[in-house]
C-alpha cells in the first residue's frame, strides 16, 4: 500500500514509518522538520501540508492511504498559527486525499478533545460532545480540526475515514505534552485535587495508527494504554518532586522557576480527569497494549538523567 504521512519527521511519524516499512509499505512523508538519518526508502518532502508543493505531492504519488498527524499543540505555537496548521491543515488533507481518490485516511487527534471539568463524566465515549473549548480555549484549534475530520465520514463516503482520539503518550523520547509537563525536577499540583491521567507507550500508540490503517473499518474510535492512575503517582513514579499549591499561586508561578509555562485555563486537566472509553478500538481492531503502567514510565523516568534543580 502506498501511504502518505503528514507529519512524518514527529516521534511517532517516525516510529509509524518503521512500522510499516517492516509491513511491506511504501511509504512516503510531508514535513517541513528534516529527518536526519531517514529510511533510503522514504522520502520526505518539506512542504507546508497547506501550500500548494505539498498538493503536489498528492497529486504526483497519488496514496491509497494517509495518516495526518501534522497538527501542533498550545506549547508549541501562538494561537492564530495553531489555527493555520491545525484547521487549515486538516481541511487541505482531507480536500486532497478526495481529489487524488485515496481509500483511507487516518486524523490523530487527541482525547483531551473532550475537555475536563466537575461536571465531565468519568469515562468518555465517542459520542460525548467536546467540552474542552469553555474551559481550555487554548484547545479550541484542536476541537475544530477533530470535528472537521469527522464531518469527512458524510462528505466523502468513499473515503474511508478514522478518527483516532488518543490518550497522552510516555516513552523514552519524552515527546509530547505530558513529556513537557514532566520534564523539570518539580511538578506543580493543585493542592486538593489528583485527576487520573491516561498514558500509553509512544511504540503501542504508533502501533495503534498502524493497526487502524491495515484494519478495515471507519469512524470515531477512542485509543488508550493501560488503567489510568493518579496524577499524583505518575509525578512520584517518574521520579518527580510533587510540589502542591493553591490554583491563584500555581498560576502566578507557571513558566516561572523551573515550572512548566502553561497557559492558566491548562490547569482544569491538572484538576479534573478525561479518561476514555476504548472499547469500540479494541473490538474493531483487536488492538491490546503491550506495554503496562510500569513499563511505560519506566521508559519514560530511565532515559532521563536525574532531574536536577
Amino acid at each position: 500500500m502506498r501511504v502518505l504521512i503528514a507529519g512524518i519527521s514527529s516521534n511517532i511519524g517516525r516510529k509509524v514509518t518503521e512500522l510499516l516499512l517492516a509491513s511491506g509499505h511504501e511509504v512516503q512523508g510531508i514535513d517541513r522538520r528534516p529527518w536526519p538519518g531517514a529510511p533510503d526508502s522514504v522520502r520526505v518532502h518539506p512542504f507546508d501540508i497547506r501550500k500548494r508543493p505539498a498538493e503536489d505531492v498528492f497529486r504526483s504519488y497519488r496514496p491509497e492511504a494517509v495518516v495526518h498527524m501534522a497538527t501542533v499543540t498550545h506549547l508549541e505555537r501562538s494561537s492564530q498559527e495553531r489555527y493555520r496548521i491545525n484547521l487549515h491543515g486538516t481541511r487541505a488533507v482531507f480536500d486532497r486525499c478526495a481529489h487524488c481518490k485515496a481509500k483511507k485516511v487516518i486524523f490523530v487527534g487527541r482525547h483531551t478533545y473532550y475537555g475536563a471539568g466537575p461536571d465531565s463524566p468519568l469515562y468518555h465515549t465517542e459520542d460525548a460532545p467536546p467540552m474542552a473549548t469553555s474551559t481550555f480555549p487554548e484547545l479550541a484549534d484542536l476541537v475544530a480540526a477533530d470535528l472537521y475530520a469527522t464531518t469527512a465520514l458524510w462528505r466523502h463516503p468513499e473515503l474511508d475515514s478514522v478518527i483516532l482520539r488518543m490518550v497522552y503518550q510516555l516513552g523514552p523520547s519524552h515527546a509530547a505534552t505530558l513529556g513537557s509537563f514532566l520534564k523539570g525536577p518539580r511538578v506543580p499540583l493543585v493542592m486538593g485535587f489528583d485527576p487520573l491521567f491516561q498514558i500509553m507507550h509512544e511504540d503501542d500508540m504508533a502501533r495503534a495508527i498502524v493497526v487502524a490503517l491495515e484494519t478495515p473499518m471507519r469512524g470515531v474510535f477512542n485509543v488508550a494504554g493501560p488503567t489510568p492512575l493518579p496524577l499524583s503517582n505518575l509525578v512520584t513514579e517518574t521520579g518527580r518532586e510533587r510540589v502542591p499549591l493553591p490554583e491563584p499561586v500555581l498560576k502566578r508561578l507557571l513558566g516561572r522557576f523551573g515550572f512548566p509555562a502553561l497557559p492558566r485555563a491548562a490547569l482544569t486537566h491538572v484538576k479534573y480527569p478525561v479518561v476514555v472509553d476504548d472499547t469500540a478500538f479494541r473490538a474493531a481492531t483487536g488492538f491490546e497494549h503491550a506495554f503496562g503502567l510500569r513499563e511505560t514510565i519506566d521508559a519514560f523516568r530511565t532515559s532521563d538523567a536525574p532531574p536536577t534543580d
